[in-house]
């Protein structure tokens, strides 16, 4: 006869405080993030024919796709940190609610797992446009030099 074994989950508990803080510092990268997309299509925009003249236009392309998908997503990302933060006051109100509590908890931990993978795929796609405009501005140096 075999025996059953039951994976039970650890999970921590935070705070209502620690859980709004945790909010805050969410909406405050993706605002950053947003301001730095800005930023980073800005300097594609001002670059655009030096990489299209340094044959590294099907290189940078992908990238930029990736950039403004990333554009639409932290739009996505910030409504449901807002949405999850409007609904903190499930966890302060006196009313014991075990299992929305809970509910809030698990959106909270997805929220947390969802965000790390966006900024991981974000700051990939940032360094590789970085590393595209540093090469191309490198080449573009070396031909007025030439010339």
């Amino acid at each position: 006869m075999k025996t059953k074994t039951h994976k039970g989950t650890f999970r921590e508990w935070l705070s209502p405080e620690e859980l709004h803080e945790e909010s805050k510092k969410w909406m405050s990268e993706l605002n950053f993030s947003k301001d730095e997309q800005d930023f980073l299509n800005d300097m594609v925009k001002d670059y655009t024919l030096d990489i299209i003249d340094s044959d590294m236009f099907n290189i940078v392309q992908p990238v930029v796709e990736t950039l403004n998908k990333s554009e639409k997503e932290v739009e996505d990302m910030l409504k449901k940190v807002r949405l999850h933060e409007n609904q903190l006051q499930i966890m302060i109100d006196d009313v014991n609610q075990n299992r929305m509590e809970n509910a809030y908890l698990d959106t909270h931990a997805d929220l947390e797992k969802e965000l790390g993978r966006y900024f991981e795929k974000y700051r990939e796609a940032k360094t590789k446009i970085f590393d595209i405009i540093s090469q191309v501005i490198k080449r573009k140096k070396q031909k007025r030099l030439l010339n």
